[in-house]
């Protein structure tokens, strides 16, 4: 599959996950963080979204630890949540 089909793939997933919080959360960080993604990070971030989002919710707030598989730049830039709009 090329990488154009594979990112469209992804934001849909990383859009509707289920719950408005999971999809601001890994929807925005989809949108803020894919332009730099290699095909490597496209892989993570494939891997990280078969994973449970209360999971995912859990590592990028630091309620949780990840497992070693996520540990490392996406990850952390998932942490960051300077993508997430707040509403004034």
């Amino acid at each position: 599959m090329d990488r154009e089909t594979r990112l469209k793939r992804l934001r849909y997933r990383a859009w509707h996950r289920g719950t408005k919080e999971a999809d601001l959360l890994i929807g925005g960080f989809f949108d803020a963080a894919h332009p730099g993604w290699n095909d490597a990070d496209i892989a993570i971030v494939e891997a990280l979204l078969e994973e449970q989002d209360v999971d995912i919710m859990a590592w990028a707030t630091g309620m949780a630890v990840p497992p070693p598989a996520f540990q490392g730049p996406i990850l952390a830039a998932l942490k960051v949540l300077n993508y997430v709009p707040i509403a004034d």
